[in-house]
């Protein structure tokens, strides 16, 4: 199950000016994603293997990054580590201002749920729940329930356009559906960065840009951030800015 529908209580995190008074902002830049002298190693007894070397990387409030690059380029590594998913061998990471590097593991989890949307290749929507309850689904974890999760749900169906899909079973969807109510679940409590990791592998031409239209729309409507690690040459006009990895390094 993904990391982002872990169970966790807020008992030990009531809000995020626990994480602002001990994490005090960064100074250095003001963007929504700051990596500072990041690196991954992987020791064996075998050998030693440098996946990621000296990122530095800044991405500003409300752009779309998309980052490229060919299978085993460290992209995927790097994006986990973005979403405090991963830990760096060295180097620092700032999400909003705040060093989740320093952070335990109890409160990344509280820290991703409360201001991070997922959205994966393969949707990971529960097969037995309708649209509208794999939404519900996630607002519970983030403590809304009941009418109130049924009413938000709704709205975010509507606001990416399937309003009238909320009784269908992901099985009766399209892929682009799918991944629309994916987009929709990962909009629960108004995350402000959304990553998505080959968000639109599985869909074709049409389906792929009327889900980075919508992303696009969002990041430039709510002010989010968003985070796009693809192969999909397909989408790259709708990026404001696209980064490159290859063996490890960072390229713009």
């Amino acid at each position: 199950m993904p990391q982002e529908f872990e169970q966790m209580t807020d008992s030990k995190i009531q809000s995020n000016d626990f994480t602002q008074s001990r994490y005090p902002r960064n100074s250095t830049g003001g963007g929504a994603i700051l990596a500072e002298s990041v690196e991954m190693v992987i020791n064996s007894k075998q050998q030693r293997l440098q996946i990621l070397k000296e990122i530095d990387w800044e991405i500003q409030k409300g752009d779309i990054e998309i980052l490229m690059g060919p299978s085993g380029s460290g992209k995927t590594t790097l994006l986990s580590i973005l979403a405090g998913l991963l830990t760096p061998t060295a180097g620092s990471v700032y999400l909003l201002g705040q060093e989740i590097t320093r952070m335990s593991r109890t409160e990344l989890a509280w820290f991703r749920r409360h201001h991070i949307g997922f959205i994966f290749q393969d949707f990971n929507l529960f097969p037995a729940l309708t649209a509208i309850e794999n939404i519900e689904a996630a607002l519970n974890v983030k403590g809304i329930r009941g009418k109130s999760a049924r009413k938000e749900a709704q709205a975010l169906l509507e606001q990416v356009g399937l309003g009238d899909k909320a009784k269908q079973l992901p099985r009766d969807l399209s892929g682009g559906q799918k991944q629309r109510v994916a987009i929709a679940r990962a909009l629960t409590g108004r995350p402000q960065v959304i990553m998505a990791d080959e968000p639109t592998a599985a869909l074709d031409s049409h389906s792929g840009h009327l889900v980075m239209e919508l992303l696009r729309g969002l990041a430039k409507e709510q002010g989010c951030t968003v985070l796009i690690v693809t192969h999909d040459p397909r989408i790259l006009d709708l990026a404001d800015r696209v980064a490159y990895m290859e063996d490890g390094v960072l390229k713009y």
